[in-house]
């Protein structure tokens, strides 16, 4: 059994249950869910996520068509110029470990993976600066390997929605594995994401205008006006977030 049935006198197939609807209601708000790292290929995908620590997905976007255009492939990137690709990468942020990391990542794929990205989580982990996290991103988007990606936004909801009390992400991972079935878990990390981007903040959650709220452990903990929740939720899709619930801006 999980450890993560939370909500007061709730039974673990309860908790199932109410994870589950409240993955169909996520389904039906966030339609465009998807990875927002601009990538065509496993590698490019793999750099862009090593790029998106500590900072947005935004500003790596803007970042790798010049990256991806000087170093098409994994010999590139080992053999690649410190201070060429410094200034490339210093919009991101930390862009001399960054590029430690990249060039490091070039190296150790061409000596151990013959210069190509691994499918398998066993594999992508050996590389450096690659974790749990990163290497779910590229399996579930780059090789349709389900898999759950942990990051910040996905730690905070679950455990509001009292899917996990851990503060581990492998086992954030583990425990929410087993309320969701395999085959949603890449579909999931993205709308949990977009959902904690868009309405579910960390300091003051639209409990208002959220589709969710009545599955929700945590409902009331942020504005519960909804005219003035209305005015919390972000992104393109706000119109459409808003019309679930039976408001408008």
């Amino acid at each position: 059994m999980t450890s993560g049935a939370l909500k007061p006198g709730e039974t673990h197939l309860g908790l199932v249950r109410r994870a589950r609807r409240m993955h169909r209601a996520l389904t039906a708000a966030h339609v465009d869910a998807h990875c927002e790292l601009d990538f065509t290929s496993p590698l490019e995908l793999l750099v862009a996520t090593v790029l998106s620590a500590q900072t947005t997905d935004v500003t790596v976007n803007r970042v790798t068509p010049a990256l991806f255009a000087r170093y098409p492939d994994a010999p590139a990137y080992a053999g690649a110029d410190r201070t060429e690709m410094e200034e490339i990468l210093r919009p991101t942020g930390f862009y001399r470990a960054k590029t430690n990391s990249v060039i490091s990542l070039g190296q150790a794929l061409v000596e151990t993976f013959g210069g190509e990205v691994p499918g398998r989580l066993e594999d992508l982990v050996t590389l450096p600066g690659v974790g749990r996290k990163t290497a779910n991103v590229v399996l579930g988007n780059a090789f349709g390997v389900p898999g759950i990606t942990v990051d910040t936004h996905f730690g905070r909801l679950t455990r509001r929605w009292a899917w996990t009390a851990s503060e581990d992400p492998v086992q954030v991972e583990k425990e929410v594995g087993e309320l969701i079935e395999r085959k949603d878990w890449t579909m999931l990390s993205h709308r949990v994401i977009f959902h904690g981007r868009r309405v579910c903040h960390a300091r003051k959650p639209a409990c208002g205008a959220c589709s969710i709220a009545k599955d929700c452990p945590s409902a009331g903990i942020g504005e519960t006006d909804p005219v003035k929740a209305a005015k919390l939720v972000k992104g393109p899709e706000a119109d459409h977030l808003l019309a679930l619930v039976g408001l408008e801006r």
